[in-house]
């Protein structure tokens, strides 16, 4: 075969790209092999492909596509958290000599690969699993509203996921951070395909959540029940509602700003180059107008879990609902105005610094009241020291101590200390993790028996929580001591032995959380073991609140029977105080949407392509752009795609559901 046809046929791709020569990564490579072997011969054994093909894969119900992103998000945390481990270790090991046991160019895509995995593959699909689950049966709707839509976003997410995997494997990744800064990530300093799997993955998960982001503001608008004004809304829906608005605002800054990176690396543009007019400058500015809101799209929603976990287990209605519904849009508002906090060291001048400075520390005015709103909601209240109650406690602690820190970083002359060391490291794990991760963690435990019908196991989620807990601290404390210290962030290897003790304290830390991992895991083993002896009949196990709590546990495929009028913000409370009965008669066909297919074939075109971009196989990105194409426009013509549900059907079902409470009560 010829050279041009070979070129031709695999682009820049051939068998240097595999990594014979990493052993960590033929290990792992092993490892991941025998594993999915493993899942694969037991799907095929119990004969599940058709099932899960049918009821999941192709399935448009919210509930199913919040589900699986759920179990994205937990299958790439462990992804994520591998890396992090790996990171702890070298550190902890590179004294005195010792160059540690990852080699420099493995090392530097390790730290980018982790950043990346953990906020969009991890962070964003276990947010969004959780607004998509919840958010229709809060607002008292059927579904979504553009049910397609949403399941085509979930297999966007997974392609961008799966792209991301790829490079582990075939190639390599970034190693410019997880924020690319130019002109690291030119292709003069990056000639490898390690960027392309960047901007792809991202590309095409982008593309998923800004969908996603307009199907849920469509959603909360124009589906909620009856009575349900916008200050009726549980804190919870407010949450999703201000997230998907900043995520339609700011997803598409993100894809702009890398579709100017692509033409820089690919056609030989100089947008954010040091030379031909171009700017690295203007990257950075554009990368954090989309990034600090990121941080706020993923804390918002969680604020709305803590509410909810507040009111429920302190048998109280949420203290000032007013002023945390006011407190979150104030945020969402100003999260648009805190960008340059990220490079107060670059030269922006005095004044510019200052506004952006005071802003930052207004931000944390809304932020403080919630925290309080939250004590009064706890202040003489009936608590129930129930694992979600234990996750709101201690993120309330964690989330302080990360606050606080960050307001001093808000400080500009302390920021000319402190960035780029590990105190911003430290920083910003103690938010993320002490208020998103916490916070997924509680919605997990509190939303679990309305998906599945059955509660988590208590003793091993509380263990897993303490190793959490305690693991957090040990784990991140060390970093802010560090960067005190001024020892800076991305470093693989150590001259300084006093140091090392922190590494190993912070290495001691993350093997916890590895522990408290490993429990989560067992815990939903474990439960689904005992699900008859953790099944709870009632459908409202901790007493909610909110609407969601007056369906079936799990709901319904089309989970209301009768479209709920709503009366009060605390909407279930509320019925249940007027005596509040399901109805027996007057049922009517009910109009859903069919399970497709299409939204996985359009991710799998949409892997081909990004893949023929990566490799520079233009025949296999001209061939799945145009398939890509040609199936989207395909599906708009399949009008048959919907089916009734029989009213003697849901008459059934609903009797069902009456009698086993009438035999609990």
């Amino acid at each position: 075969m010829s050279e041009t046809l070979t070129r031709f046929i695999f682009g820049r791709l051939s068998l240097d790209a595999l990594p014979f020569h990493e052993p960590i990564l033929v290990a792992t490579f092993a490892a991941v092999v025998l594993g999915g072997v493993a899942v694969l011969g037991a799907i095929t054994y119990f004969r599940l492909w058709g099932y899960l093909w049918r009821e999941w894969f192709t399935s448009v119900d919210h509930k199913k596509i919040g589900i699986m992103y759920m179990v994205l998000g937990i299958v790439m945390l462990l992804r994520g958290f591998a890396d992090a481990l790996m990171m702890r270790m070298q550190q902890a090991m590179a004294f005195n000599g010792s160059e540690g046991y990852l080699p420099a160019h493995h090392y530097d895509q390790i730290f980018t690969a982790h950043g990346v995995i953990m906020i969009f593959f991890v962070a964003m699909p276990l947010v969004t699993g959780l607004m998509n689950f919840v958010v229709p049966l809060q607002i008292g709707a059927r579904d979504v509203s553009f049910p397609f839509l949403n399941n085509f976003s979930f297999w966007m997410t997974v392609a961008g996921a799966v792209i991301v995997m790829i490079s582990l494997f075939i190639g390599e990744f970034a190693r410019t951070g997880w924020l690319a800064y130019p002109p690291l990530s030119e292709l003069a300093y990056s000639p490898d395909v390690g960027m392309d799997y960047y901007i792809w993955g991202l590309q095409v998960a982008g593309v998923g959540t800004t969908l996603s982001g307009v199907n849920l503001i469509a959603t909360i608008v124009k589906l909620r029940a009856p009575g349900m004004a916008m200050m009726r809304m549980p804190v919870f829906t407010w949450t999703a509602l201000c997230t998907n608005v900043l995520i339609v605002a700011t997803f598409p800054i993100l894809t702009v700003t890398l579709a100017l990176l692509t033409l820089d690396r690919y056609v030989g543009m100089n947008f954010f180059t040091n030379d031909f007019g171009g700017n690295p400058m203007m990257y950075v500015n554009l990368i954090w107008i989309w990034g600090h809101p990121e941080v706020y799209i993923l804390i918002l929603p969680l604020f709305g879990v803590y509410s909810e976990v507040a009111a429920t287990f302190s048998g109280k209605r949420l203290f000032g609902y007013t002023s945390m519904v006011y407190a979150t849009v104030v945020i969402t508002i100003l999260s648009y105005l805190v960008w340059l906090h990220h490079f107060f060291t670059m030269g922006s001048g005095a004044s510019v610094n200052s506004f952006f400075g005071i802003t930052t520390m207004i931000i944390s005015i809304p932020t403080g009241a919630k925290i309080f709103n939250w004590l009064f909601t706890l202040y003489r209240g009936r608590i129930r020291f129930e694992l979600p109650m234990m996750w709101l406690i201690a993120f309330m602690l964690t989330f302080v101590i990360g606050g606080m820190t960050g307001v001093l970083l808000a400080v500009p002359p302390a920021d000319f200390v402190l960035h780029n060391s590990l105190f911003l490291i430290a920083h910003f794990h103690n938010v993320i993790i002490g208020g998103v991760l916490f916070g997924l963690f509680a919605g997990i435990a509190y939303w679990f028996p309305k998906a599945f019908g059955f509660r988590l196991d208590p003793f091993w989620g509380k263990l897993s929580f303490w190793f959490w807990v305690v693991g957090f601290y040990l784990a991140f404390m060390p970093l802010y001591v560090l960067g005190l210290m001024g020892v800076t962030r991305r470093l693989r290897v150590f001259d300084d032995p006093s140091l090392q003790i922190w590494f190993v304290i912070a290495g001691f830390g993350a093997v916890l959380i590895a522990l408290g991992i490993a429990c989560f895991l067992v815990q939903i083993f474990v439960s689904i073991r005992k699900r008859e002896e953790l099944r709870d009949v009632t459908g409202d196990p901790w007493n909610g609140r909110t609407l969601e709590w007056s369906t079936s546990s799990p709901p319904p495929e089309y989970n209301f029977a009768f479209t709920p009028v709503v009366h009060d913000n605390d909407a279930w409370w509320d019925m249940k105080a007027h005596g509040y009965k399901r109805p027996l008669e007057g049922f009517k066909d009910i109009h859903m949407p069919r399970n497709t297919g299409t939204g996985v074939i359009l991710a799998m075109l949409s892997m081909g392509f990004a893949f023929g971009m990566i490799w520079y196989i233009w025949w296999l990105a001209a061939v799945s752009f145009v398939m890509l194409l040609a199936v989207a426009i395909g599906h708009t013509f399949n009008y048959n795609r919907d089916f009734d549900i029989p009213a003697g059907e849901v008459a059934r079902c609903e009797g069902e559901r009456t009698r086993a409470l009438a035999a609990q009560a």
